[in-house]
């Protein structure tokens, strides 16, 4: 079963209520100290899919007070064996009311994730030329080996997914930052994949570029999937570093082409490529926006949530038919299988 230890802060007053509230809502057998300057600490185990309700619930009873702060931490291990017990009456009743349980981490553990991925620093600058570079080497020589070793850098997969998540939270902030992380990822790559392309002998009919000049439903697919096993990477707690060569292989190969293309001189197969990369993209995205959905990851209050509908419904209809153009394009222009 996987674990969260929360920390809870609170006025030392509010410590009894602060034990109740645990008790009646989780089952959980809290523990709790007093602090100089009259606070409170209470400490609870907790499984991983009861905590975004616990932390709900937590601040609205004591999001108020100043002294107030939860830090949820991740358990990796804990003796005696903590069994998974039976919710009380109360929270049974609740349970019953609910379409199913929510079996992945909370929401704000994972916004402080996917944050994470979205910051325009040079760390992730250096990442995307390394990416680029040894990606390009690897498409040049047709090798997948090393084409599957620039994915494992990853650099595009936290800005894909917090697109994704900024859309369906609503969160304007984080959709702004991410899209500037993602646009200047995209650039640098291009640039890179440009001038790589005017200095070395790059064959149009290679296998590993030709691959990429074309689209097919197993292209769709493929992008699709990686987009789902992202946003399920993030919101199960899975090494989201090994789902990420997954996506990684969706978005940067096709883009670094479009890049060796034009440096070579073949602006039609540089199109080709990036029409691929910009349906890849949208499916990611899409997948990205339905995943979170499905999984329940919904802002906390309900005027924010009336907001994150209105966001993720514009989103998903112009993510679908930006998929559908591009389809219909390639197909009937370029005849495309």
């Amino acid at each position: 079963m996987s674990l969260r230890m929360m920390e809870i802060i609170v006025p030392e007053s509010d410590l009894p209520a602060l034990n109740r509230l645990l008790e009646e809502t989780s089952g959980v057998d809290p523990w709790s100290e007093t602090l100089d300057g009259g606070r409170g600490r209470v400490r609870a185990l907790l499984p991983t899919g009861r905590t975004e309700e616990v932390m709900d619930l937590l601040q609205q009873r004591f999001g108020m007070h100043d002294e107030f702060r939860v830090m949820l931490l991740a358990v990796q291990a804990t003796l005696p064996k903590l069994e998974e017990e039976e919710p009380p009456p109360k929270a049974a009743e609740e349970e019953k009311k609910k379409e199913r349980k929510i079996f992945r981490v909370s929401r704000e553990e994972l916004y402080e994730t996917v944050t994470g991925g979205t910051k325009l620093t040079g760390i992730f600058l250096v990442t995307v030329a390394l990416s680029t570079l040894v990606a390009a080497i690897g498409l040049v020589r047709g090798d997948v080996a090393i084409i599957i070793g620039a994915m494992v850098i990853a650099p595009l997969l936290g800005p894909n997914v917090a697109v994704a998540l900024s859309v369906t939270l609503g969160d304007t902030p984080l959709l702004s930052k991410s899209l500037r992380t993602f646009t200047a990822g995209i650039a640098l790559a291009l640039l890179i994949a440009v001038i790589f392309g005017l200095l070395v002998n790059v064959d149009p009919a290679g296998s590993q570029l030709a691959a990429r000049t074309s689209l097919g439903l197993s292209d769709i697919l493929l992008a699709l999937a990686a987009g789902v096993a992202g946003a399920l990477a993030y919101t199960t707690g899975l090494p989201a570093a090994l789902i990420g060569v997954m996506v990684a292989v969706a978005l940067l190969p096709p883009l670094v082409t479009a890049g060796l293309m034009l440096g070579a001189g073949r602006p039609d197969l540089a199109v080709r490529a990036t029409a691929l990369f910009t349906v890849n993209v949208a499916c990611v995205n899409l997948a990205g926006v339905v995943t979170f959905l499905f999984q329940r990851v919904r802002p906390a209050t309900w005027w924010e949530g009336r907001r994150a509908k209105k966001a993720t419904r514009w989103a998903i209809v112009f993510w679908a038919v930006l998929l559908v153009l591009l389809g219909v394009l390639i197909r009937f222009l370029w005849n495309q299988p």
